[in-house]
């Protein structure tokens, strides 16, 4: 029997025109696919977590398959982040276990980028929004892709539930000015430059 039980998902999207200056000469554009799920441990202590992680691995393979094909292919993702909020009758553990699983899965999904994935990650009512941050996907370095996108749902998490999050987009902030490693001079083979 699987510990993977999905209430709902939803696709979130935003594509960014302008900010105060000149347009680019394309719109960023960010998404991020939500899954909310029961979580088979609420309100009970559960010492090995190792099993839900596991599983986790293919509803971020589905997450970010999706995010993927909204934005129109792996050649055009830029930055990356992932995100849990957990309801109120579960523990931080709960989201912790998406580290690896989301993180995981972008990584197959898009060819291995060598940086690490941002995240947030909230013990919260349902209802709650988060602000998960985003950077470049070969090197955490690039000063220009340090950016956020809100998540949230006003229905999750119920009290007994998970939602888990992956977030992409196509391009860093419009008219980046804060100096540091350009995206031009991105090596890639650290993770951080």
């Amino acid at each position: 029997m699987s510990l993977i039980d999905i209430r709902k998902r939803a696709l979130q999207t935003e594509t960014i025109y302008r900010e105060i200056g000149p347009a680019p000469s394309a719109p960023v554009r960010m998404a991020a696919a939500l899954a909310v799920i029961a979580n088979p441990y609420a309100g009970r202590y559960e010492p090995d977590l190792m099993p839900f992680m596991a599983e986790l691995r293919s509803l971020g393979t589905a997450l970010a398959t999706e995010l993927v094909e909204t934005l129109g292919g792996a050649e055009h993702i830029e930055v990356y982040g992932k995100a849990a909020i957990v309801g109120l009758n579960g523990e931080m553990e709960h989201g912790a276990l998406w580290h690896e699983a989301g993180g995981w899965a972008m990584r197959e999904v898009l060819g291995a980028p060598k940086a690490i994935v941002p995240s947030n990650k909230a013990v919260a009512v349902a209802g709650y929004r988060l602000m998960v941050p985003v950077h470049n996907i070969h090197a955490a370095y690039v000063r220009s892709h340090f950016s956020s996108m809100e998540i949230g749902l006003q229905d999750a998490p119920r009290p007994d539930e998970i939602l888990y999050a992956l977030i992409m987009g196509t391009g860093g902030r419009i008219n980046p000015r804060a100096g540091g490693l350009r995206k031009q001079d991105i090596q890639g083979e650290d993770g951080q430059r």
